[in-house]
């Protein structure tokens, strides 16, 4: 199967790698970046430059199969529209709500399959929680924790950067859904603060947006209560509360964007955390079931290779072989929680998420 890589940042990098260790993907990397690309080539995945302001998008898709966009989220419109012109079907790991429902548009009357939010969340939460939510008879309350967290936090903010700090940005900015007393609705990114304590650890979660997909719409009117949260160290939302609030930085993003990258080391000693609850009745009983994980960094072909990496790039290329298996429609739009959690965790790809240890 041939495929297009688009970005050669460090997920597109694990992405490359996997797929061209399979055997079964023909992988070309397309990034605007001779350096980032470099370093694919030396590890013989064929390369491709492309023109910053991408009006060669379609040449470089032509004769591709599909398309795997890990550009930053506001690249994820254009990148889909020129899939559908090109008849090639498309992956992306966006966590922009508009983006998605725009993409959803293009693909109603489309011959191509468009699957965006492949990554971890959205992606893979939505997987396991909607997965643990059909073994009910009625659903209650489904709880989604996420977090990308430094193994080893030593700053203020207790956090280094693990991944895009567009995204990040994005999803701590914009108003996030959520279901309550059954009915879809909008919550306030940096609102409803929890804490928990997971293996002796404290974290604390709080709303942010884009990591449901689109579990709400499926599950509106059949579930009570439904929401995702982040998953921080203590401490974290008060100080990203006073930045973008009492500083005013939500209003100039790129200036917050550009202290996190001058001032917040990034870090590939990361841990990601996974944590689903829920609950509801089955057999006439309220029961309770919970799905966790914990994945850290590892080292892959000699190299230490991020958890946010490893998790998000085995997201992707396991909706990627699920498609190629024919596992998966091979038209119009692809939810994550089409694909069952068991088959995910069977896959070549998706085993990463193992089993608890």
């Amino acid at each position: 199967m041939n495929i297009t890589l688009l970005g050669a940042g460090h997920i597109g990098y694990t992405i490359s790698q996997l797929l061209q260790d399979s055997g079964d993907y023909r992988v070309v990397v397309a990034d605007r970046d001779p350096n980032a690309l470099a370093r694919l080539a030396a590890l013989g995945i064929e390369t491709r430059e492309v023109s910053p302001d991408g009006n060669d998008l379609e040449q470089v898709l032509e004769g591709s199969d599909a398309v795997l966009n890990a550009l930053p989220y506001h690249m994820a419109i254009a990148v889909a529209r020129t899939a559908k012109a090109t008849g090639t079907h498309y992956f992306d790991l966006t966590e922009d709500v508009h983006a998605t429902k725009t993409i959803r548009d293009l693909a109603e009357d489309s011959s191509t399959a468009f699957m965006p939010q492949c990554g971890l969340a959205p992606g893979f939460i939505g997987i396991a929680a909607h997965t643990l939510a059909s073994r009910f008879d009625s659903v209650r309350e489904v709880k989604m924790r996420v977090g990308a967290l430094p193994e080893f936090p030593t700053n203020s903010l207790k956090y280094n950067l693990t991944w895009s700090v567009d995204g990040l940005i994005n999803e701590y900015c914009h108003p996030c859904e959520a279901v309550r007393h059954g009915k879809l609705n909008l919550v306030q990114p940096l609102e409803g603060l929890e804490h928990f304590s997971l293996d002796g650890v404290e974290y604390e979660a709080f709303n942010t947006s884009g990591g449901l997909g689109t579990l709400c719409e499926t599950w509106s009117g059949r579930v009570e209560t439904l929401d995702y949260k982040t998953v921080r160290y203590p401490g974290h939302r008060d100080l990203m509360k006073f930045l973008l609030e009492e500083l005013r930085l939500a209003g100039d993003q790129e200036t917050l964007k550009r202290i996190m990258r001058d001032s917040v080391p990034t870090t590939m000693q990361d841990v990601v955390l996974v944590f689903v609850t829920v609950n509801g009745m089955r057999d006439g009983k309220l029961v309770q079931e919970v799905f966790s994980r914990k994945i850290f960094a590892a080292e892959q072909r000699g190299k230490l290779t991020s958890a946010i990496q490893i998790t998000t790039a085995a997201g992707i290329c396991t909706a990627l072989d699920l498609f190629r298996e024919k596992k998966l429609p091979q038209s119009g739009f692809i939810r994550q929680e089409e694909i069952d959690l068991n088959v995910f965790l069977n896959n070549r790809f998706g085993r990463v998420y193992g089993e608890p240890a």
